[in-house]
């Protein structure tokens, strides 16, 4: 079984994201949240090409990448779920409960230190947010993301089979919650009682610092209400959200290699509060 999931790891994983990326690129099309100003296909190119780049480099970096390490743990009795033999119905929820809460975390430690940030801001400079902002981040990102996701299974000892329902879940929902898509409110706010919806996310996308520093979660909306870094609606409303960063507001962050330089250029810190917002506290 474990072998099994090992090798066909990246079939499974590439067929959820191609399948809905189809299936939420139509849905953009169809039912926008909001008309796109960018000719889609030189941000696609971009964001797409920072997927690429950053899956390359797990893939030469560490080829197994968490998947190898859980099943490593597994066979040596290595991590808390392995030493005290928990069964995998409850080993399953309670690794995918700690592994969210990890991303959560982590997440907001990105946005927090100036280091990581550096990285980070690679994601949030995108100008506008679709489908394909979910993959955009900095290859450099994605590698430490990895060890820290590697270091939290190995103490775990989380069973593959989370690890892999964790990784499928975790790309679905922030491409789910990235998507240019209008629900319904009554729907939408149903939803954003359990999970991240796209509305929650993307105040997460917004110029002001106030706004883009909550909301952090990817799957579950519960830890952004636990530690109060929620938010529920933008300043202004919605129709008037501004995404991105006032710092790179030209058509940079549309270029695959200024974005792969973005993490070692100046610019804007964490916490830093758009001029609108400066004008706002004068």
């Amino acid at each position: 079984m474990q072998s099994f999931l090992l090798s066909q790891e990246m079939t499974i994983r590439f067929a959820f994201f191609g399948g809905l990326l189809a299936l939420l690129a139509a849905w953009e099309v169809a039912s926008p949240w909001r008309i796109s100003a960018l000719p889609r296909l030189i941000r696609w190119r971009t964001n797409l090409g920072l997927s690429l780049a950053g899956t390359l480099a797990v893939r030469i970096v560490a080829p197994a990448a968490a998947m190898g390490v859980a099943i490593w743990c597994e066979a040596r009795e290595v991590g808390l779920f392995n030493q005290f033999a928990v069964p995998l119905f409850l080993s399953l929820p309670l690794s995918l409960l700690a592994l969210d809460l990890l991303i959560y975390a982590q997440h907001a430690i990105f946005h927090h230190v100036p280091l990581f940030w550096r990285m980070h801001r690679v994601h949030h400079a995108d100008p506008e947010i679709d489908v394909t902002t979910a993959v955009r981040f900095h290859p450099i990102e994605i590698l430490v993301s990895m060890g820290i996701k590697m270091a939290a299974v190995a103490a775990l000892g989380a069973p593959p089979v989370a690890v892999l329902v964790f990784e499928v879940t975790l790309n679905a929902m922030a491409m789910f919650n990235h998507s240019n898509v209008a629900l319904p409110p009554r729907i939408e706010r149903m939803l954003r009682r359990v999970i991240v919806t796209p509305d929650m996310h993307r105040i997460h996308h917004s110029v002001r610092g106030d706004e883009h520093n909550m909301n952090f979660g990817f799957n579950l909306s519960v830890w952004d209400r636990l530690f109060r870094t929620y938010c529920d609606a933008p300043c202004g409303g919605a129709e008037n959200l501004r995404i991105g960063l006032d710092a790179y507001k030209g058509t940079e962050p549309t270029r695959l290699f200024w974005s792969l330089a973005l993490p070692f250029l100046g610019g804007a810190r964490p916490n830093e509060a758009s001029g609108e917002q400066r004008r706002e506290n004068a």
